[in-house]
């Protein structure tokens, strides 16, 4: 940590993180323990090339708060970084001790005690997790990846089915479930990771797939989307993807994911299976906003099946038949894949 960050940390304060941004790194020199007042931090620790996540903290819990016990060392057992945008209060150790200090004798004891257990334990946990690699083709170590297709189909399917067994029809059209009767299903029947789900619901929310309102109470737990039948339909898709050889399986990178998506503006009125569109209007719009995709980036979509090989017409003006229902149909669980292999990405580097 730099001399001018290590000054800082010694003193008390309000801190906001931005998403993504990491609050400390394991075995950082440790100077103060946090209280989140609003938001989210993940808990993490490094391994091979990506993480093992720990868990989520929120407002009013308490992080770093162990290496004050850990005279020894002082270190930081794990990494913690902010999922959204949160503010947490630092209070240095100067200042923490000052206040433990202050304690009747037996009850600092307890304190004491509690903590070595909590550090054992945790030591015993690393250990395990050290024993525990996963391996890839050929008995190779394999990458690390935070999504694997099953976490994905076990949460769009839990999803799903709580949709449909409380989900609220609302006059706007969408259905409404609320968090509470999710996360049962969730995590007490269906045991899904907390972490993972968090940051999967943050997916879908980004993607536009679901999106959060008030609940009675004015906090954002109410869970809306316009049509949970696509999230089975989500589900059945990569349920299929999953069983077919690597070669077989569909692939549409990020920028023919965007053309498929200006595709699909261009033929929303289409009434037939088939219907002709239009790419050199596309292409020509994507040049106007200096978008860097060419009729290259089409390529995926033909291999796939979606559309049928670019013909050049009267002008060099190009065209392809697009298989439109059939797009209709895998698009959204594209976008999805997509948005997870993304997410991947960024958590192995």
């Amino acid at each position: 940590m730099p001399q001018a960050a290590t000054a800082k940390a010694k003193k008390s304060g309000i801190r906001t993180l931005q998403p993504g941004e990491v609050m400390f790194k394991e075995n950082d020199p440790a100077q103060s323990l946090f209280i989140i007042q609003k938001g989210q931090i993940r808990l993490f620790r490094p391994k091979g090339r990506g993480f093992v996540d720990l868990a989520i903290l929120r407002s009013g819990e308490v992080i770093g708060e162990m290496a004050y016990f850990d005279e020894k060392s002082r270190r930081r057992s794990c990494s913690a970084a902010a999922i959204v945008t949160t503010d947490v209060i630092e209070i240095s150790f100067v200042a923490f001790a000052k206040t433990m200090q202050g304690l009747n004798p037996w009850f600092k004891t307890i304190i004491n005690t509690l903590a070595n257990r909590l550090r054992k334990t945790n030591e015993r946990v690393k250990e395990l997790e050290s024993n525990s690699v996963g391996f890839g083709a050929g008995g190779k170590v394999a990458d690390y990846v935070f999504f694997h297709t099953t976490d994905i189909m076990r949460a769009l399917s839990t999803i799903y089915l709580a949709f449909k067994a409380h989900g609220e029809k609302l006059e706007s059209g969408q259905y409404q479930i609320h968090m509470n009767k999710l996360k049962f299903y969730l995590f007490d029947v269906y045991n899904v990771p907390e972490i993972k789900f968090e940051e999967f619901l943050n997916i879908l929310k980004d993607e536009h797939y679901v999106e959060m309102a008030k609940d009675d109470d004015g906090l954002p737990k109410n869970l809306r989307m316009r049509n949970p039948d696509q999230l089975r339909s989500i589900a059945i898709f990569m349920n299929q993807q999953k069983l077919v050889e690597d070669e077989k399986k569909l692939k549409i990178s990020s920028k023919c994911e965007r053309f498929l998506s200006r595709v699909l503006e261009q033929l929303k009125t289409a009434d037939k299976p088939q219907a002709q569109a239009d790419i050199s209007a596309i292409l020509a719009d994507f040049k106007e906003r200096n978008v860097p995709i060419t009729d290259a980036d089409f390529q995926d979509a033909i291999v796939a099946g979606l559309a049928e090989d670019l013909l050049v017409g009267t002008g060099n003006q190009l065209t392809s038949v697009i298989n439109i229902d059939k797009l209709r149909k895998v698009f959204p669980a594209i976008r999805l894949q997509n948005a997870i292999k993304r997410m991947n990405e960024a958590k192995a580097k």
